[in-house]
């Protein structure tokens, strides 16, 4: 092996076309970006949602409604989660956001609400955010405590 016989590694050298280097190149004169059009031109780029004149989607669809910037989204858990976790010794007298995002009912920074869907019959003092009043009825008629944060 000498310098006038080195070569790179097979496949190893990919020839590029060179793009808009004269007609010689094979890729001269228009570039390989056809004719005319706005696609033709530098610095084209397309609008979001842009469907070629026609109205775009978002625009033909109608709009209605109110959305509350001040809504408060509170991540109901019903009593007889609760109760299934008592019974599967995950939970013992008190529940509090900590005890619930270790059970992954909810997330550190959420609001928790409780429903009063289904039975709680273990004593429980728990400590959210909201109750609903039959949830509320239904933890005291137990013997627990209904701690609003």
């Amino acid at each position: 092996m000498s310098l006038h016989n080195l070569k790179p590694a097979e496949g190893s050298v990919k020839k590029v076309k060179r793009i808009a280097r004269g007609e010689g190149s094979g890729k001269g004169g228009t570039a390989a970006r056809g004719h005319k059009g706005a696609k033709s031109r530098s610095g084209y780029s397309r609008k979001v949602g842009f469907e070629g004149g026609q109205m775009p989607l978002q625009r033909r669809v109608p709009k209605f409604g109110f959305t509350n910037i001040n809504r408060k989204e509170y991540v109901g858990v019903n009593l007889d989660k609760l109760q299934g976790l008592v019974d599967n010794g995950k939970i013992t007298d008190t529940v509090n956001l900590d005890v619930l995002v270790e059970n992954r009912l909810a997330r550190k920074n959420d609001l928790v609400k409780i429903l009063g869907g289904g039975e709680l019959k273990a004593k429980l003092n728990i400590t959210v955010h909201k109750f609903t009043a039959s949830a509320k009825a239904a933890i005291e008629a137990a013997g627990g405590e209904a701690v609003t944060l």
